[in-house]
């Protein structure tokens, strides 16, 4: 039987731990079974009770025969032996609202994984441990400790914390916010949020999908599923943690920039999953998402009747990234004609303190009727003339006439507009408290309807040459050196393996070797101290530049080792870098870090000194770029536009560029052993490019 159905829709129920005492978990669950109204079998399982709320009780699951569905509710100590006899007794899924598992620590982990050990040995999927349980409003079902079931609705939630969920129960309660499904996680043990989503997506009753989240285990998968669902139905995710106080150090400016936090807004963005910044924001986006329709552009009407909320909702839609929609002429004589001198009539529509519904509706009618008009506020202040509930009978009958553009609403006040506001709510259009809001959650819609359009089934292409054995190669040369950090001169033959311009790099051992490397490359060449442990060489005196003549190389080589050695006697050199000197180009860098979540992390910023001081950085995931997202790469920073020719500057070749970054993409994909790299800085050219200093991080774990 699939978990989606069983979890929601099972024809029987069992609850092992049922307890015949108010107050009790196990009585709670019981009774919010049978006082939800499911019509299917409800078994009580308890060897100490013969009959609990009027229904037989069973000694254990065997002697009820199985269920669909089990919820157990006993001691954690108890609850491997208890999935035990629910595996032979053929139970395919379970709730373990329990706690005492991994949130308690080491010997609470230990008992979690036996627990999922012995679910999946008998093939069972397992919800929890240490969760609230699962409600369905259409089954209906409230398997669950939680109070009153919702109303019915078309929003689901996925909780990774219980106890947001019922506090989320209750403020429905006062708001009349309906659900179809509530999910609670608890442990995340077997089934996570991600089974869940893929399950809400084939959900008739589900017309949006949110969730809390404080982690995401098997991120690519995640990003696969989300990208399918987002694309059937919106996807809002509230992410807590969003610090980076815990982020591990890293010693690339790439590892430096691209914070857990960084990952998930990237993985977000690829999957179509728009992210919610706080609670509020979470249902302010899916109240409008579950009535509103998509809209066709980003232009945004307001009609009010008081000037100061106007100009703030207008400067919430520039700071939004919306556009303040600009009126054709037809519009502005029309709205001239009848409101009033004091009117303004450009955007937004002020029909002034005085205005009756009579007036908002020749107003809005006139501002939906404009072409250059996506969607529209409407805001209202009651005042001694207002017509709260006229106006809002009015909001509803243009909702009604322009199906295909979103409208929310403002009414700013309490008491007085309270009956309004909730007619507002009962016709399904969304109103916000404060106009900033209902802005807000418009950029949300306009932010989904720009995803769904964009197609991210673009291929990153075929790459011919890739030298995937040279790479092997160097990589198992450093492992047998007991090494993590490459030097330049084995970075640089990994860059050319797979394709990407380096300068070359030869790594030599004495003053007469280094010649030799001089002479063949050709001068100018630089000159780098190799040693694992320095990765910044030029904060020690290990860098020299534009050394022009074989004389000089021997200097320079002695020099480099005096200097330091004097900074760090004792430390572990491999010798001398030779490298080819290139010329100067605009600096860039290419980066990657690899996200424990969601793989490789692409970055691409300015190079040089400036990646870390003026941190004007975009990132990818690896796994899913593209030559379009690429290139979108580049268009996000500044970088973009030193590129494009800067003041009569010749422009770079913005198309080897983004070569680097697939190729790069496609090497880290390749070699998960590559924890870290950085191209930094990359030379940009009118034609062509050159990767000059390269380092890179592997790990063997």
């Amino acid at each position: 039987m699939n978990f989606k159905t069983s979890f929601f829709n099972p024809k029987s129920i069992a609850v092992i731990g049922a307890s015949a005492h108010p107050g009790k978990v196990g009585y709670e669950i019981l009774k919010n079974i049978i006082d939800s109204g499911y019509k299917g079998k409800v078994m009580p399982v308890n060897p100490r009770e013969h009959e609990i709320t009027g229904l037989k009780c069973f000694k254990d699951i065997k002697e009820a025969g199985g269920a669909e569905l089990v919820i157990i509710s006993v001691p954690a100590s108890v609850v491997p032996e208890v999935v035990e006899e629910c595996g032979e007794a053929g139970v395919l899924n379970i709730v373990i609202i329990s706690a005492g598992f991994k949130e308690i620590g080491k010997e609470g982990a230990v008992l979690e994984r036996r627990v999922v050990e012995i679910a999946r040995s008998k093939n069972m999927r397992i919800l929890g441990p240490n969760c609230l349980g699962v409600m369905d409003m259409y089954t209906p079902l409230n398997a669950t400790f939680a109070g009153e079931m919702p109303e019915k609705g078309r929003i689901a939630v996925v909780s990774q914390s219980g106890a947001l969920l019922t506090g989320i129960l209750d403020w429905s309660m006062k708001n009349g916010i309906g659900f179809s499904r509530l999910i609670s996680l608890g442990n995340k043990s077997d089934l996570s949020e991600t089974d869940f989503i893929e399950a809400l997506a084939d959900d008739e009753n589900t017309r949006v999908i949110l969730c809390y989240i404080e982690s995401i285990d098997e991120g690519q998968h995640f990003v696969d599923v989300a990208k399918k669902v987002s694309r059937k139905k919106p996807l809002i995710i509230l992410k807590s943690g969003t610090g980076e106080s815990g982020a591990r150090a890293a010693s690339s400016h790439t590892g430096a920039l691209a914070g857990s936090d960084i990952a998930y807004t990237t993985a977000f963005r690829e999957s179509g999953v728009i992210r919610a910044s706080t609670l509020e924001e979470l249902f302010d986006l899916a109240r409008i998402f579950v009535s509103e329709p998509v809209p066709g552009g980003s232009s945004v009407g307001v009609v009010t009747n008081a000037g100061g909320p106007g100009i703030l909702s207008v400067d919430a839609v520039d700071k939004s990234g919306l556009q303040v929609a600009k009126f054709g002429k037809e519009t502005i004589d029309r709205l001239r004609q009848k409101l009033p001198s004091e009117s303004n009539v450009y955007n937004p529509v002020d029909v002034v303190g005085d205005a009756k519904s009579d007036r908002y509706a020749y107003a809005l009618d006139t501002v939906l009727s404009d072409p250059n008009v996506d969607s529209a506020l409407v805001i209202l202040t009651p005042q001694a003339m207002t017509e709260p509930y006229e106006t809002a009978k009015v909001v509803v009958d243009m909702k009604k006439k322009f199906p295909d553009k979103p409208m929310v609403t403002s009414y700013i006040g309490g008491l007085v507009l309270s009956g309004s506001v909730e007619y507002l709510e009962k016709e399904e259009v969304p109103n916000y408290a404060f106009p900033e809001s209902g802005v807000r959650a418009l950029a949300g819609l306009v932010k989904y309807s720009e995803s769904i359009k964009l197609k991210r089934d673009e291929s990153a292409g075929e790459f011919s040459g890739l030298d995937k054995e040279k790479v092997k190669s160097v990589l198992e040369s450093i492992k047998k050196d007991g090494r993590n950090v490459l030097f330049g001169s084995e970075s640089s033959v990994i860059m050319k393996a797979y394709g990407i311009p380096v300068a070359k790099s030869i790594l030599t051992d004495s003053p007469e070797a280094a010649v030799m490397a001089a002479d063949s490359l050709g001068y100018p060449v630089v000159m780098k101290v190799a040693s694992p442990s320095i990765q910044h060489k030029s904060d020690v005196g290990g860098v020299r530049v534009n050394i022009k003549d074989s004389s000089e190389v021997k200097s320079v080589y002695s020099e480099i080792l005096d200097c330091v050695y004097r900074f760090l006697p004792g430390e572990s050199i491999y010798g001398i870098e030779v490298q080819e000197m290139k010329p100067q180009g605009r600096e860039l860098i290419i980066g990657m870090n690899r996200d424990i979540q969601f793989g490789p992390l692409v970055m691409f910023g300015l190079g040089g000194i400036y990646v870390n001081l003026l941190k004007d950085v975009s990132f990818r995931l690896a796994n899913y770029i593209t030559s379009k997202s690429a290139f979108d790469m580049i268009g996000e920073t500044r970088a973009y536009m030193l590129l494009k020719g800067f003041r009569g500057e010749s422009p770079s070749d913005i198309e080897s560029v983004v070569d680097v970054i697939l190729r790069t993409s496609k090497l880290t994909v390749d070699f998960p052993e590559i924890v870290e790299l950085d191209i930094n800085p990359l030379f940009a050219y009118e034609h062509g490019v050159a990767a000059v200093d390269v380092k890179m991080t592997i790990s063997w774990e």
